[in-house]
This record gives structure tokens, C-alpha cells and sequence, in this order.
């Protein structure tokens, strides 16, 4: 019982977070729908089960499957993550330019994730210090990557 209120939690407190921050952007919307997919079944169970508190349960779900369920699904109905926007050919990857306003939100989004986490440890670095260390292993197209660092 303790891992399914610190998941709901964890998860309610961040999507407030990246509502605020939404709203002083003016994405009303998006700040309102932001994450939604993270109640539903195969999110909200996922995130039970692999609850630690101090890291997304997404991490070690990945650990100990080798993927996430929770997260292939969340990845997929979210178009604030970059992986919502890369596509796969014969040829290879491909990462398409993400619209400005999912930018933005995913802006807002890493800001909040790093605040819930973080906790006493958040400094306003943290958000882009995450960013550029993910840059070696993501496919974003590099306009978005560009917008990114402007935001």
C-alpha cells in the first residue's frame, strides 16, 4: 500500500508542477492533459510495482525486464517526449522536428521531473545539466534540439 500512494504521489505532484509551469507559458491545455496516460493501467501498475521514490520507476522496471511496458506505452500517447517523434525506416532512424508548443512542454516537464526528484538537491541547473547529458544517446531533430537550449 505504501509504493501505491508514493507512486500516486509522485506522479500527481509532478503532473501539478508541470501544470504551473505550463500555465505561465500559456499551454493551458497541455498543462491540464500533461501526462494523463501515467492513470491508466498498464502505467499506474508499472509505476506501483517499480515505486522507489528517488527515480522514476520507469528506471528500474528497465532493470529488471530489460524495458519498460509503462513506458512504451507513455512514450507513445505523449508527444512532449522526443522519442514520440522519431520514426524508424529501412534506412534508419529518423527524428522529426517537434511542434513548438510540445517543446515547450517537455521544457516544463524535465524542469518539474527534476524538482520532484531531486527533491533539496534541485538547483536550476539541474534541468539543463540532465539535458545535456542525455545528448550522446538521444535522436532529436536538431532544430528541436536548438529550441530546446533557447527555452
Amino acid at each position: 500500500m505504501n509504493r501505491l500512494w508514493g507512486h500516486f504521489y509522485t506522479i500527481t505532484s509532478h503532473k501539478i508542477k508541470v501544470a504551473g509551469l505550463c500555465f505561465r507559458c500559456g499551454l493551458y491545455k497541455q498543462g491540464i492533459l500533461h501526462d494523463l496516460s501515467k492513470y491508466s493501467p498498464i502505467e499506474f501498475i508499472s509505476g506501483v510495482r517499480y515505486y522507489q521514490g528517488h527515480r522514476s520507476p520507469i528506471s528500474k522496471e528497465k532493470e529488471v525486464l530489460g524495458y519498460s511496458k509503462g513506458w512504451l506505452h507513455h512514450k507513445g500517447r505523449n508527444r512532449h517526449h522526443w522519442e514520440y517523434w522519431v520514426d524508424f525506416f529501412r534506412q534508419g532512424m529518423y527524428a522529426v522536428e517537434m511542434p513548438v508548443n510540445f517543446n515547450i512542454e517537455m521544457v516544463c516537464d524535465r524542469i518539474a521531473a527534476s524538482k520532484t526528484y531531486l527533491k533539496e538537491s534541485y538547483t536550476d541547473s539541474s534541468p539543463l545539466q540532465y539535458f545535456e547529458g542525455e545528448q550522446g544517446r538521444i535522436a532529436m531533430h536538431p532544430k528541436t534540439v536548438e529550441r530546446t537550449y533557447y527555452f
